[in-house]
């Protein structure tokens, strides 16, 4: 049986109540509550991670599928995945363990060095925290990652990039490369299909520039929702006037999933639209997902 573990990244109230300060919900939680990730619980004042060496998924993947096309083609990576997720995509894919709490889903007992030595034991140049969002365990995966370093691994993170510079800070020393979900252009799509903000996730993207961390953007484009082709324009026009424009850029084809049953699947010529735009505006490697 695991012991507890305590957050690393919250302030304690006098009431009792806590505020974790993991991501920009910042939130706010009395004794016995848990935050918008469902990952994170007040317990008698501590903040504790549910999903701490408790992994829900582990797969070994070609680093393709992550996915990151111009990051060592050809090799495999140990997928890991725990519960949780500081959003509410309403077109979430993976909503069975991202949008439940870890008491509603089947989990292994992996702590850091047991990751490590899985990925060693099967041959995987790297490991890759993914399928959920691993930023709500950061805890976990800062210290699978600082031992996966000193085993010459690599690290692979596929997030949608909401978190606080701090915490992010604190994993970027240890993290090799990125593919990052830019689920739009728009701050109001963000706060009405997400429930975030635009802002928080340019400057992560900037953040893991300026750290050396090779990145890779996905785009997916959902009918209605975000495939307007000024905005996308407004997006790798951003890319390139921040030095991205040799990041591959994914725009990915959106098929109907959880509350978003009713859209239907993204028209080919609009992926093909958004490519050429892409490439107008600089982009140099574009690709088209689920086609």
């Amino acid at each position: 049986m695991m012991e507890t573990y305590e957050c690393r990244y919250y302030q304690r109230l006098e009431d009792g109540a806590v505020v974790c300060q993991l991501c920009p919900h910042h939130c706010r939680l009395a004794d016995g509550k848990s935050g918008i990730c469902r990952s994170r619980s007040n317990r008698h004042g501590i903040l504790v991670s549910e999903v701490y060496a408790r992994p829900c998924a582990l797969a070994i993947d070609p680093v393709e599928k992550k996915p990151l096309y111009h990051f060592h083609p050809g090799t495999t990576c140990l997928s890991i995945a725990c519960t949780g997720c500081n959003f509410r995509c309403l077109n979430c894919q993976n909503h069975d363990i991202s949008q439940v709490s870890p008491q509603a889903v089947d989990h292994y007992v992996l702590p850091p060095e047991d990751v490590v030595e899985l990925c060693l034991r099967h041959g995987c140049p790297g490991i890759a925290y993914t399928y959920t969002e691993p930023l709500t365990y950061l805890e976990y995966v800062t210290d699978i990652a600082r031992k996966a370093h000193e085993q010459g691994l690599w690290n692979i993170l596929v997030t949608a990039g909401y978190v606080c510079p701090d915490p992010l800070n604190d994993l970027l020393p240890f993290l090799d490369a990125a593919n990052i979900d830019l689920k739009s252009f728009s701050d109001d799509i963000y706060h009405r299909v997400s429930g975030g903000r635009l802002s928080v996730v340019l400057d992560t993207i900037l953040a893991m520039r300026d750290a050396g961390v090779w990145i890779e953007v996905t785009n997916l484009l959902i009918p209605g929702i975000n495939d307007d082709m000024d905005m996308i324009r407004r997006m790798c026009q951003w890319l390139v006037d921040n030095g991205l424009s040799a990041a591959p850029l994914h725009f990915s084809r959106f098929f109907p999933r959880y509350k978003m049953m009713d859209i239907p699947a993204t028209p080919l010529t609009t992926l093909r639209k958004a490519k050429q735009v892409a490439e107008e505006e600089g982009i140099e490697h574009v690709y088209l997902g689920n086609v």
